[in-house]
């Protein structure tokens, strides 16, 4: 009767303890991360749907890495809807570090092209854009992280790849 009870407790309370200890591993709150638009590119075009590649930052405000499985995104060009990815790559996000990545997305810009071609000169210099999803992570029971950012990009970088230093 003891080996039973020790046969199937015994593996119980090692998964108890490994999911206490990936819950001590998150401290108390962990942060959202930040996420910003660095470039765009255009891959395919037709008149209903393009195929964009976007450069993405996160920045890693927490003092633990972030391993990431992927990402869901959704992007608004000049309050317009414009674009929207799952991307599965999977990396690093090093402690109060960053990194860069590149995601394809879908987009059907008309709506977002024909408020920036009716906007004031130096609202087609600069466009707004907002960034909304999920950040996919391997770290134990929180498995995705919501996000929800604004920015500005210069519409000479549509179109175009950076690289971080360039």
């Amino acid at each position: 009767m003891h080996s039973i009870v020790v046969k199937h407790f015994l593996p119980v309370f090692w998964l108890v303890l490994g999911a206490f200890a990936g819950c001590a591993g998150l401290g108390t709150k962990l942060e959202s991360p930040r996420i910003s638009v660095i470039g765009v590119r255009a891959l395919e075009a037709n008149l209903f749907e393009q195929r964009l590649e976007v450069r993405l930052l996160v920045r890693n405000p927490n003092a633990l890495d972030i391993p990431v499985r992927g990402l869901d995104v959704r992007m608004e060009l000049a309050d317009e809807p414009f674009a929207q990815g799952t991307s599965a790559r999977e990396f690093v996000v090093p402690a109060r570090g960053e990194a860069e990545f590149d995601m394809l997305v879908t987009a059907n810009a008309a709506s977002a092209l024909l408020r920036i071609a009716t906007a004031g000169r130096s609202e087609r210099e600069q466009i707004g854009y907002r960034l909304s999803g999920k950040l996919s992570t391997r770290l134990g029971v929180l498995r995705s992280i919501p996000f929800e950012e604004t920015g500005t990009l210069a519409l000479g970088d549509l179109g175009s790849k950076k690289r971080k230093g360039e």
